[in-house]
């Protein structure tokens, strides 16, 4: 197995905090069902800055970032019956791994964590 790209991020989750009293600034970045399971959780301002953490992470484990037509809302972040995070992509962002990466299959691995003022994420590519 070969890594293919490795991506992380952090953001200061006092920047989410202003950015989530807009619904343009969540509409723009956030899919419906990530919109939706924000209403089950307390804490949104750490929800929405792990998922952003997330999002950038994989970008630069791409290595291209948000352009190629890859956008914030083509990147997914989900959690499993245990809480654990995953990608879930759509077609076109699939295309743009394996076109990009010059692979015909890979696997995504995601981790997350916070903490008061701060949220991190860890991507990896990998064939």
């Amino acid at each position: 197995m070969k890594i293919l790209g490795i991506g992380v991020d952090i953001i200061k989750n006092s920047r989410i905090k202003k950015s989530i009293k807009s619904n343009t600034f969540i509409n723009r970045l956030f899919t419906k069902f990530e919109i939706k399971q924000s209403n089950i959780t307390k804490d949104k301002v750490n929800y929405f800055s792990k998922r952003f953490v997330a999002k950038e992470s994989f970008s630069k484990a791409l290595g291209t970032g948000f352009r190629n037509k890859l956008n914030f809302k083509d990147i997914e972040i989900l959690n499993d019956k245990n809480g654990k995070p995953f990608f879930r992509l759509n077609k076109k962002t699939n295309n743009i791994i394996l076109k990009t990466l010059k692979v015909k299959k890979y696997n995504l691995f995601l981790s997350i964590s916070d903490e008061k003022d701060y949220s991190i994420a860890f991507t990896i590519i990998q064939n």
